[in-house]
């Protein structure tokens, strides 16, 4: 009972630390539209090609504390079409027996800013379900409860599904982004299916603010220093961080998550792939518990080529 109530304790303070329900990741630089719809497709906003990116993120957080959070996600966006781009985004998040699967379709309408920038204007619609596993366990794996003991835990297992809906502002240059979102615009109840209600699960809107602008100091050395703001309204968390690229192949950064974690990131880029790599060290009162949070991240991106037609012509003084 004893290790039930530190993990209980310590989930709260994890809850507390970063208050958002949304998964959290801290290589944010390269998981925009899951966060922001009207990223979708910018990336060949101003360029004659089309191409498509594909991101896969994986988080361990709080390694060696049982019941820590684990987060999958995976984000794939096309442009330029419909005047725009489009995306895809479906990601897990499982936290001790409480899992919460999200799946996203998004648009961004595009348009040009001048010679140097795209404002982008998105929209994304999908579905979040709910779920908890019918048994509870304790870190150490053994039983602590009785089915039925305790009314406030679903011991047959429940679930509920919702729709879920999100808006977003996006305006970028080669140099520069900024955007401004927010989801979950109609706060949802995931209601248990065949439940009492005692386990509904209020869905808060969330709102997100990012930055940065990449400074070249030479021709191998890039540097972007960007920040990401996340606020449900109650409470707001910051991410300040500063990536360098060399010879636009490695790039390494560190970022600080107020209160909660300083991060250092290092990662490879190379013909559209790129893979990465951070860990957190962690700065809140789960540190006594806790070895850190390790996170690894996979991308692709393809530019389909440009099919140019060439016509000829025969002088009508040589036919």
């Amino acid at each position: 009972m004893r290790k039930k109530l530190l993990f209980v304790a310590c989930s709260f303070i994890g809850l507390v630390s970063f208050a958002q329900q949304d998964a959290q990741f801290s290589m944010n630089m390269f998981n925009r539209l899951s966060i922001n719809p009207a990223y979708a497709g910018t990336n060949y906003a101003f360029g004659k090609n089309k191409g498509l990116c594909a991101t896969l993120l994986y988080r361990q957080q709080w390694s060696g504390f049982s019941g820590a959070p684990r987060i999958g996600l995976l984000s794939v966006d096309y442009g330029t079409v419909l005047h725009g781009g489009v995306g895809l985004t479906v990601d897990q998040d499982q936290l001790g027996f409480d899992k919460t699967l999200r799946a996203k379709l998004a648009y961004s309408y595009q348009q040009h800013i001048g010679a140097k920038g795209v404002l982008g204007i998105g929209l994304d619609l999908g579905m979040m379900q709910k779920s908890f596993e019918g048994s509870f366990k304790a870190p150490d794996g053994s039983s602590t409860e009785q089915p039925g003991t305790d009314p406030t835990i679903p011991w047959s297992g429940s679930s509920g599904t919702t729709y879920d809906l999100g808006f977003g502002l996006y305006y970028t240059t080669r140099k520069l982004y900024i955007g401004l979102s927010s989801l979950h615009l109609p706060e949802q109840t995931v209601k248990e299916q065949g439940g009492s209600g005692r386990n509904d699960f209020v869905v808060k809107r969330h709102y997100y603010i990012m930055a940065g602008y990449t400074f070249i100091i030479n021709n191998t050395l890039d540097l972007t220093p960007s920040i990401l703001t996340k606020s449900d309204a109650t409470s707001t968390q910051l991410d300040v961080n500063l990536m360098a690229k060399y010879n636009k192949l490695i790039f390494f950064g560190v970022s600080y998550r107020l209160t909660d974690a300083a991060v250092g990131i290092v990662g490879l880029e190379y013909q559209g792939f790129r893979v990465g790599y951070s860990y957190d060290y962690t700065l809140s009162a789960v540190k006594k518990y806790s070895s850190g949070s390790h996170e690894v991240m996979l991308g692709y991106c393809y530019k389909f080529p440009i099919h140019e037609y060439k016509q000829s012509h025969v002088n009508v003084r040589f036919l």
